[in-house]
Formats: C-alpha cells, sequence, structure tokens
C-alpha cells in the first residue's frame, strides 16, 4: 500500500473506522491452548484431522503416535510444563532421547534445528506455544512418514504458522530412532489407556442417563479422547472439526480431569440441539446489553448462541454436581413411628444439597452466565419428566420470558474476574502489559494505551517474543492515533504491525483498517487490495474473514461522508484521485 498522504479524512470518518473495526480487532490477545469455539452459526471448520477415523467408533479413547512423536520432540527441547506430576513413562522416554544425544553428533545437530524453529516459533510463553504443535500433530499421517494429511488451505489456521516444522520433525526421529521408543512404550501407553476405558465410559453413561439421550443420537459425529502422557497433566486442549471433537489431555497417577472431559462432552452432546434453533435463540439479543460489564471471554458477551449453551451446561452441571454432601439413606427395620424424623432429616439432607447447587449456579450467574438459573430450574422439571433434552429443548429456548431474564440479569452483580475455563484456559484473567493496553483502549483510555504501548516499544530486545511484542504495540498506537484524529502515524504503525507481525489475526485487522481508511480516501482499489491481503493471512476467525469480504464487495462509508460528495463538494475539496491500482513501492507483505 502506498504510503501517501490521506487528504480527505474528517476526524468523524476516522474515529469511526476504530469504533466499527473494534469489534474484532479488540480481541487480539493470546488464543487459547484449547481451540473448542462456537461461532455465530454451526461452524464450518477445517477437514477433519487424521485421528478422526470417519468408520471408527462414536466415542474413542486413544493414544496417537504422531502426537508421541510431538509430544517427544518438545520435550527434548526444553518442554518441561507438569514434569514432576507426569506419569514415569514421561521421564523414561526423555532418558532415552538424551542416552541417544549423547553418543551420536548427528542427532544433536538434528536435535538443535528442531529446538531452533521452536525458539523463532514461541509467541506467548503460554499453553498456546504448544497447542499450535498439538493442532499440527492431529494432521499428521502415522510414522515414519509423518506427513501433512490435507491441503494447507484445510488445515487449522495455528497449525499452518508450524507446518515447516514437519520435516525438521521427521529428521529429529529418525535421528533419536523415535519409532523404536515408541514401540517400547506402546504397552504403557495401551495399559494407561485401558485403566481410564471405565471411568470415561461411566461418565457418559451417566452423562446420557441424565440428558435422556442414548448414544445411537450422536450417529456420524466423533468424540474422541486422546492420551499423551509426554504432555502437562495441567493441559486439557480442546478442538472442534465440524461435528467432530478432540480433546488431548495426560493423565496423572492413572487418572485424567474427568470433569473437565465432561464438560467438553457436554459441549459435543448439546452445541447441535441449540445451534439448530438459533433464529429463535437470536430472540435473546436483549441478554446482551446485560452482560456488557460481565467477565466473560468476547464470544459469550457478542454471540446469542454460545452464551446459552454455555449457560445450559453450567446449569446441567450444577445439577449433577458432587456437592461433598452423602445422599441421605432411611436405616432399615425402622419402625413406623420414626419415619417422620427420619423423613425430615432426608429432607435436611437434601436442602443442604441444593444449597450447594444454588451458590454454584449463583456463582455462574455473577461470572456473566446470566440464563444458569433459568436452565437450572426448568431442569429440575425436566427431571421429572420422561422426555429427553432432545424433546424439551425446543419448549425450554421458546418458552424463555425474555423481558424477566433481562431484569434478572440487571440485577446481578458480576465478579471482576472470570474463572479459569478448560476451553480458554490459557487467556490471562490478571491483565498486566499489552492485554491491560488493550482494556485501555477499549474503555476509551487512549493516554494510558499509548502509554503502555510506548513503553514496550523502547524497553523492546531483540528476542523474537520482544518482535511479537513490538508488533502488537504499534497495532494499539495505529488505533490509538485513528481515534485521536491522527491518520497517517495510524498507517505508519500498521504498516509497521504488518511488517514486524507473524501474529495473522494482527495482520488481518491490520490490513482491514487501512483497506477501509483507503475507502474513505477515495481509493478504492488500494483498498480492494488490503482487504484481499486481510484474507490470504486466514486468522482462522469469522469476523475478520466477513469484514475482510465485505470490504472487498463493497467500499467502506460513514454517515456525511462518500467520494461522490467529496468530488462535488463546494469547498473546493479535491477530486480523489484515480487509482492503477494497489502501489508498488512501500506495500507490505503478511509475513
Amino acid at each position: 500500500m502506498s504510503s501517501g498522504r490521506f487528504c480527505n479524512f474528517s476526524r468523524v470518518a476516522i474515529v469511526a473506522v476504530c469504533i466499527l473495526g473494534a469489534s474484532g480487532a479488540g480481541s487480539v490477545t493470546a488464543q487459547s491452548s484449547s481451540s473448542l469455539q462456537s461461532s455465530s452459526s454451526q461452524p464450518l471448520q477445517e477437514k477433519a484431522p487424521t485421528i478422526v477415523d470417519p468408520a471408527g467408533p462414536t466415542i474413542s479413547l486413544t493414544p496417537s503416535p504422531q502426537l508421541f512423536f510431538m509430544a517427544a520432540a518438545l520435550n527434548a527441547c526444553g518442554y518441561n510444563d507438569g514434569l514432576e506430576e507426569s506419569s514415569p513413562v514421561r521421564k523414561r522416554v526423555r532418558d532415552e532421547i538424551n542416552a541417544t544425544l549423547a553418543k551420536s553428533e548427528d542427532a544433536r545437530a538434528k536435535r538443535d534445528k528442531v529446538c531452533l524453529y521452536i525458539a523463532q516459533h514461541r509467541m506467548t510463553g503460554s499453553e498456546r506455544d504448544i497447542s499450535q504443535y498439538i493442532s499440527l500433530a492431529l494432521y499428521l499421517s502415522p510414522p515414519p512418514a509423518l506427513e501433512t494429511t490435507v491441503e494447507l488451505p484445510e488445515m487449522p489456521p495455528d497449525s499452518t504458522q508450524v507446518v515447516e516444522f514437519v520435516p525438521l520433525l521427521r529428521d529429529f526421529a529418525q535421528a533419536v530412532d523415535l519409532n523404536g521408543i515408541w514401540l517400547s512404550v506402546r504397552k504403557t501407553y495401551d495399559d494407561e489407556t485401558n485403566s481410564l476405558h471405565d471411568p470415561l465410559s461411566k461418565m457418559i453413561v451417566s452423562t446420557n442417563l441424565y440428558l435422556k439421550m442414548p448414544a445411537s443420537t450422536y450417529v456420524g459425529r466423533r468424540f474422541v479422547v486422546l492420551i499423551e502422557p509426554m504432555l502437562s497433566p495441567k493441559m486439557v486442549n480442546a478442538r472442534i472439526y465440524g461435528t467432530d471433537y478432540v480433546v488431548v489431555l495426560s493423565p496423572v497417577n492413572g487418572t485424567i480431569d474427568m470433569q473437565n472431559v465432561r464438560h467438553v462432552y457436554l459441549h459435543y452432546t448439546i452445541e447441535p440441539l441449540l445451534y439448530s434453533r438459533t433464529n429463535a435463540i437470536d430472540r435473546m439479543q436483549p441478554i446482551m446489553k446485560e452482560v456488557r460489564e460481565a467477565p466473560l471471554e468476547f464470544r459469550y458477551r457478542s454471540e446469542t448462541v454460545p452464551l446459552v449453551v454455555e449457560c445450559l451446561i453450567k446449569a446441567i452441571e450444577a445439577r449433577t454436581m458432587n456437592t461433598g454432601i452423602s445422599d441421605y439413606k432411611i436405616p432399615a427395620g425402622v419402625v413406623r413411628s420414626d419415619l417422620p424424623r427420619y423423613e425430615r432429616e432426608r429432607i435436611a439432607n437434601q436442602q443442604k444439597q441444593e444449597t450447594v447447587r444454588v451458590a454454584a449456579v449463583q456463582h455462574d450467574m455473577k461470572q456473566g452466565f446470566v440464563l444458569t438459573q433459568y436452565f437450572f430450574e426448568q431442569l429440575i422439571q425436566f427431571e421429572k419428566d420422561a422426555a429427553s433434552l432432545r424433546d424439551t429443548i425446543g419448549e425450554m429456548v421458546y418458552g424463555m420470558d425474555i423481558e424477566q431474564q433481562v431484569h434478572r440479569a440487571r440485577q446481578t452483580e458480576f465478579d471482576q474476574k472470570a474463572d479459569d475455563d478448560v476451553l480458554q484456559r490459557s487467556k490471562p484473567r490478571t491483565l498486566t502489559g499489552l492485554d491491560l493496553a488493550e482494556s485501555k483502549l477499549a474503555e476509551g483510555d487512549m493516554a494510558t494505551a499509548s502509554a503502555m504501548a510506548r513503553k514496550v516499544l523502547v524497553t523492546k530486545t531483540d528476542t523474537l517474543d520482544s518482535v511479537a511484542q513490538e508488533a502488537r504495540a504499534d497495532f494499539i498506537l495505529a488505533r490509538v492515533a485513528i481515534a485521536t484524529g491522527h491518520p497517517e502515524e495510524a498507517i505508519d504503525d500498521f504498516q509497521k504491525t504488518i511488517a514486524t507481525s507473524k501474529e495473522p489475526r494482527l495482520l488481518a485487522w491490520s490490513h482491514i483498517y487501512l483497506g477501509r481508511m483507503l475507502d474513505l480516501d477515495c481509493k478504492r482499489e488500494q483498498a480492494v487490495s488490503e482487504y484481499q491481503q486481510a484474507l490470504e493471512a486466514r486468522d482462522g476467525q469469522q469476523d475478520t474473514r466477513l469484514a475482510a469480504e465485505r470490504g472487498v464487495k463493497t467500499a467502506y462509508a460513514v454517515r456525511g461522508h462518500s467520494c461522490e460528495q467529496d468530488a462535488d463538494s463546494p469547498d473546493g475539496a479535491p477530486a480523489p484521485p484515480k487509482s492503477d491500482g494497489p502501489a508498488q513501492q512501500g506495500q507490505p507483505k503478511p509475513q
């Protein structure tokens, strides 16, 4: 894009770019290590990964050699998270790799290339760095081939960021004989898997019994649990691929976090029921205005269906939770005259259990999941009827008194911080640094946001993480410049972001902003080029795709401003120059 002057902006038009783009660009912090997301309609995802067998069982628990190879390479390069709590097989594999490395210069050289690549693609210092390699592993063919099984455009965006890692992984695996190590530990993996089969089956059966939905309901859909002891037991990585759900986790002492697995399973079970009723749920839009100040993830504050899904799941979890209070049983052989006393004790015990459940619901309400109480109350009646959730969900949705729920949400005092979520585990809850700067920008505190971003630029280093932070700081400064009426500064900072960032979301929104500014400056062909580059950035998010596609089809405009008006304006403003297409000099390309 040309770095020439943008001469026709008004302050109103500039601020409109900032405001209308903020819904997408305001959320550019590290994405979750868990990729389980729901968009405004049931998401159209990439092709299913290798691990999902279309002809396989509906629900499966299994290890994956591809995932083992990837996790082993990460361990060889200093991935130590959760090492002390991990299964002994993790240390065994690491010791075998280290023994081979000590004997072979070639193996060490191959290891160094792997580690250098990982270091150069470290973005956040969080679980997201590991998540992208897990994503890639799920799309690899079994060893020793280890090749991607679909075309690049059909893979998840996070996996494509590290796809060049595959040949390095293949060379490293051959150098340290990872296939031989895998064969030597395969029985241990199978034993771990077999020990978890019954607990997982019990959870699935009990959940289906409560929902009154047999397993046959899920024909054509897959729920896959992958066991990988070489990963941290603290991490649960959950993903959706169309109608297939995959959970990756590591066992601890022969157990897994079944509560988190059940949470994902409830998503697998319930989302199709609610996404098929999107039109009915859209009438709940007034509720969204009441949760703007809640500590919710952006998708819950902006889209009705994800919020409704999560509220129903939390209500089910509250109704079926282990309260810590044992069920009361009237002793056998009680004489009739003593029955009233025992019945009172039984009722008192049930009330104690209900108090715990209600407290859980109130906590979820304060977190911003303001329909949890409604569904909790509906489930009490649901438990008394023979109808399944599939047969009842329509009545729950269509029968909701929206005004009553809006009033209830309005009366709720929200918490200041959000709980950790299995689906958003790596997102920081205490805002610091550029996360805090983003928050200040969203609040309209331009001075503080700008000062915090400039502080990052002043203290930058030559590390890759510093470069990523620098790009993000430039992106914040660009939006501050738009909001404060300094378009040329905004252009410069967006171009700096594009030149240095490897983050697809930053790249996409930078191009979208530049496209909108060019449209307002009546440089349509250059604007279209920017929108097209935004699409090429492929950040995998619906908001950027829709914004870019809309920009390609229709010129961005704001009230009171149009290129036709500028051309004929009585104040002598110059007509926009004709463009011969995107400028060839100084045009930044996505990294």
